[in-house]
């Protein structure tokens, strides 16, 4: 098939896209394609993108919600697909749009993947009793990606945000391809040697596809997770399938950033109890203040601190009170004691000889 073009014409990017599009959709349509799924994604929309590949060569695919009911998809799956080739005038890249899907079997990595997991499993090395309890307030974090990583930005851009006083240790490593198992087995190393050791350590990196994130499946690097006296955070950003690291791991987080919002979680809910706590008893002694000041106002205006006399005088009077009611009494009761004498007196008279004789 070929068109004749005005060579005089001058097209923008969006119309040479366009014309590519209506000659792939027109020519490559209801075509059959046999590939490995990698990269595998679905979207919020619900519509799943993977990349189909073989040994030499990949396409991307798109299979859209309505096309996609009842249909599920795991990495390395081997699947054959139906639909009509295009072009994403946006990017500029052809695609297959995928009407149906065949499933023929699971992948050679997949498969790997579950033989792993299986055995293990079954030797017990996810056993949540080699699971180590993670701190509630870490001051020293590791982290074990690579330094010029999507993944150390969003971790480090997180807390600072949450948690400005947390001491960041990188540990930088390959994260995906050759050499990257053997970095990540001795950054752990590392990391339970230095002092002071850090409190948690995150592992991890940004999404991709199974044969991206293969490192993270290596039974060496779990092993290595198990041995570490540190508790390990997971966080390799495939949110949708599980790596083995995830289950050698105290935690697994699904992204990079979600590990570091994880990991300071408890320390920002104590700095939020504390400044409610701040607020209450900075209220509290508001109040308390407010309380005191009244009464000392109170006080203040007592007419004894404008005239002190006056405590003495209400007191003197009750002393002069006093004293005349001693006196008083004091008084009566020498008079009755005259009184009693005289009658004593009478008696013994009138008792002696001389009154005897007087009455007689």
């Amino acid at each position: 098939m070929s068109i004749i073009f005005d060579e005089n014409k001058i097209f923008s990017v969006c119309e040479i896209s366009g014309i590519i599009k209506e000659m792939l959709e027109g020519v490559l349509a209801n075509i059959c394609i046999e590939g490995e799924i990698s990269n595998l994604k679905t979207a919020a929309s619900g519509h799943i993108y993977f990349d189909l590949k073989d040994e030499d060569a990949l396409i991307s695919a798109v299979l859209f919600k309505g096309y996609a009911r009842g249909i599920k998809l795991k990495e390395g799956d081997k699947v054959c697909v139906r639909g009509d080739i295009s072009c994403y005038i946006k990017t500029g890249r052809y695609q297959i749009i995928v009407r149906s899907v065949e499933v023929k079997t699971i992948g050679d990595l997949y498969a790997k993947f579950e033989a792993l997991k299986t055995k293990l499993t079954e030797e017990g090395l996810f056993d949540a009793e080699n699971k180590l309890p993670l701190p509630k307030f870490p001051s020293v974090i590791g982290v074990i990606t690579s330094p010029t990583g999507a993944a150390i930005r969003d971790i480090l851009s997180v807390l600072s945000r949450r948690a400005k006083h947390v001491q960041v240790i990188l540990a930088p490593s390959l994260v995906q391809g050759d050499g990257a198992k053997e970095n990540i087995v001795q950054a752990l190393k590392n990391l339970n040697k230095i002092n002071p050791k850090p409190d948690v350590i995150l592992l991890g990196r940004g999404g991709g596809s199974i044969e991206d994130l293969w490192c993270f499946n290596e039974e060496e690097v779990a092993r290595a997770i198990v041995k570490s006296k540190i508790p390990v955070i997971s966080c390799v950003g495939h949110e949708t399938d599980f790596t083995l690291t995830d289950f050698a791991a105290s935690l697994r987080a699904p992204t990079p950033s979600a590990a570091a919002e994880l990991v300071v979680q408890n320390a920002q809910d104590m700095l939020k109890h504390l400044d409610n706590l701040k607020k209450l008893l900075s209220v509290s002694l508001d109040a308390k203040y407010t309380n005191l000041q009244t009464r000392l106002n109170a006080v203040i205006k007592n007419k004894v601190f404008k005239e002190p006399s006056v405590i003495f005088q209400s007191k003197e009077q009750e002393l002069d009170d006093l004293s005349e009611k001693l006196f008083n009494d004091f008084t009566n009761l020498i008079n009755k004691k005259e009184h009693n004498l005289e009658l004593l007196k009478n008696a013994l008279f009138n008792l002696s000889p001389q009154g005897v004789l007087r009455r007689g």
